[in-house]
């Protein structure tokens, strides 16, 4: 198949001629020129509501949860899948955007190229405490335990499902998977044969990517990919450029082969990119990594696998900091069948870290050469008490850099009481463990020395210790019918040794340390119903609680008992799948997000309409509304210098042939 992808993007601000020709127009012809060359050929049909039904959706095999493949209708925990047909009838264009579809996660747009994405709060533009993988590769930071957003991308086309756990999982994988887990697969390169070429674009935003999938000898299928996207500045308010426009290019491939009983996979992927910021140069981005996985089954319920990773990143920041950072990362699995009532699992690891930091004169990380080592063991035991009745315990032990050993424990017991029916309850310990930021920043890089003792005005904390949280959940999932399923969960997490910003004993800076302490409770609710064969609904509400407090003595000005201030009280969704016909096919999602009191974010009302027209089996036309029910919004960050997420319309054309 072949599509050839039409874009169009309508801002009611742009309307002046000398902006239509100085603007406008250069970017529509690139568009079209775009359009005129692509061509597509590719396996995938547009998305029906028949492609994967409810039950379907119940038996999809996840791994996140348990480290290995089960049906999400078995898993003890809040995990929702986002599957490639969600993504495929979003229109997402990148994958923040289309992580908005979990109903568990806070995504909330700063800009053009910067999110603030979370889990059960604590949300920013650094957040750090959700662990995100793309096919079994982390992709954080060792400077703030977080991710940067803007040098993560996928084709999106290449999505098999997105998993999302909310609440821990340290105890299968490790730290800093605090209040939630992000699981990237991409699909099969056996499922994705064929040609791919896709060209689309907007006023503010152009795309193009090429993919090539084939066999390859001994019962093996490879692809090969790359894209090119950019993005302009978005505005504050007041029509100011925030300067956070971005050009990114990536390329990569994937393998995949089998033998009798094993199972091989070779991917890797290669980017360069240039970031806008205010002021001064373009940030500038590139990396490469590749990623080899082999499991072979020895007995049925016995399979081994290891993994190992390379990785290579470089973020040069003007009037910052420019790092290289590489990463090496192994891990050992098994599991194994104990009779007939008992799956045990157990495994290791090892990843090694080189980040050098070449410091400005503003701030520093010191030093600026540091090797990181860490070190892990986890074990794992289902043990069935009955036929309805199954007790998972399980922990992980893992050695890192700053603080030594930490311990992961988790225990949870999942009681099946009836048909579809699954009550679940869960005890966890998990660890934010210390970053470069909490230990090695150091502000101004150059300070001035008095009687020997230099007059940092922020230091980080040598003695910073590790976050922590025990967290209890309680959980209820259910398919009364074939039409029908919902889930519900509780919360209630304790938080302590949380990061502040202390005044130093000499009264000659401040200093990060662990003086706060946070208790957070909520309930998590979403349910899906397919009323006819045509028309499905998602709904979904999430409410959280948070009481933050500082240690006796402490005197914190970085505000962190306001830190759960930028997070909404509760929001909630509702997302509708039409296929008018076989040809028309109508999907709409409303999203309610409550204020955010610390940055004086006003809550909104966000509305995006898709509508898509199969002229034939070989041409599609679709059109696409965003932010429908105002002109714009903020959705996180102070004012008055924060971006607006602005209405748009836009246009697509694709062509299979």
């Amino acid at each position: 198949m072949a599509p050839i992808i039409i874009s169009m993007k309508i801002h009611p601000t742009y309307r002046h001629s000398n902006f239509y020709h100085r603007h406008l127009l250069p970017k529509a012809i690139w568009v079209v020129t775009f359009i005129c060359a692509g061509v597509i050929h590719s396996s995938q049909a547009a998305a029906t509501l028949a492609d994967l039904s409810l039950e379907q959706l119940a038996e999809l095999r996840v791994t996140s949860v348990s480290k290995k493949p089960k049906p999400l209708a078995n898993e003890p925990a809040s995990v929702f899948v986002i599957t490639e047909q969600d993504i495929r009838r979003s229109g997402s264009t990148t994958l923040p955007e289309a992580l908005r579809l979990a109903p568990n996660l806070q995504v909330a747009r700063l800009d053009a190229r910067n999110y603030a994405i979370t889990a059960r709060g604590f949300n920013s533009a650094f957040a750090n405490k959700l662990l995100v993988l793309i096919d079994g590769r982390s992709v954080y930071s060792p400077l703030f335990s977080g991710v940067y957003w803007d040098a993560q991308d996928v084709m999106l086309a290449d999505l098999d499902r997105i998993e999302v756990i909310s609440g821990p999982g340290g105890s299968l994988w490790g730290a800093n998977a605090v209040n939630g887990v992000v699981n990237i697969v991409t699909r099969s390169a056996e499922d994705t044969q064929g040609e791919l070429i896709s060209v689309g674009g907007s006023v503010h935003e152009q795309q193009a990517a090429v993919r090539h999938g084939g066999e390859l000898t001994n019962d093996g299928f490879y692809r090969i990919y790359a894209k090119h996207s950019r993005h302009d500045d978005t505005e504050t308010a007041g029509g100011i450029s925030t300067h956070t426009g971005w050009e990114r290019s990536q390329t990569g491939f994937r393998a995949d082969w089998e033998g009798y009983d094993d199972h091989y996979t070779l991917q890797g992927d290669a980017y360069s990119g240039r970031l806008h910021q205010a002021g001064t140069d373009d940030i500038k981005i590139s990396g490469a990594n590749i990623l080899g996985r082999a499991s072979r089954e020895f007995a049925p319920g016995s399979r081994l696998t290891f993994q190992a990773y390379v990785d290579h990143t470089q973020r040069h920041q003007p009037n910052a900091f420019v790092q290289h950072l590489n990463t090496i990362d192994l891990e050992l699995q098994h599991e194994c069948l104990i009779g007939e009532r008992q799956m045990f699992m157990w495994g290791g690891g090892y990843r090694y870290m080189s980040d050098h930091v070449d410091n400005d004169v503003f701030f520093a990380f010191l030093p600026e050469d540091l090797n990181m080592q860490w070190r892990n063991v986890f074990i794992q035991d289902e043990i069935k008490l009955t036929r309805n009745l199954e007790l998972t315990i399980g922990a992980k032990w893992e050695d890192n850099p700053f603080t030594g050993w930490e311990t992961l424990p988790a225990i949870q017991l999942g009681w099946t009481p009836g048909h579809n029916q699954l009550i679940w309850t869960k005890a966890s310990r998990a660890v934010r463990t210390p970053s470069r930021i909490d230990r090695d920043f150091y502000s101004p890089a150059n300070p001035p020395v008095v009687d020997g003792v230099p007059q940092y005005l922020i230091a980080g904390g040598p003695d910073f210790e590790s976050e922590t949280a025990s967290v209890y959940e309680l959980g209820y999932r259910q398919q009364p019918v074939a039409q029908m399923s919902w889930s519900i969960t509780a919360f209630y997490s304790e938080y302590d040794k949380l990061r502040t910003l202390e005044l130093n004993d000499p009264a000659t800076g401040y200093v990060f340390e662990n003086q706060a302490k946070a208790d957070t409770y909520g309930m998590e609710i979403w349910g899906s119903w397919q009323p006819v064969h045509n028309w499905r609904l998602h709904a979904s509400l999430v409410t959280q609680t948070f009481d933050v407090y500082l240690e006796p003595g402490s005197t914190d000005i970085s505000n962190t008992t306001g830190l759960a201030s930028e997070d909404p009280d509760f929001y909630s969704s509702i997302r509708s799948s039409y296929d008018l016909s076989s040809h028309v096919t109508i999907d709409s999602t409303l999203r309610y997000v409550d204020e955010l009191e610390g940055s004086q974010v006003p809550a909104y009302t966000a509305l995006d309409v898709r509508v898509a027209w199969e002229i034939s089996p070989h041409l599609e036309i679709s059109l696409v509304g965003q932010n429908l029910t105002d002109h714009s919004h903020p959705e996180f960050g102070a004012s008055p210098g924060r971006s607006e997420y602005e209405r748009a319309l836009y246009g697509k054309l694709i062509w299979d042939l």
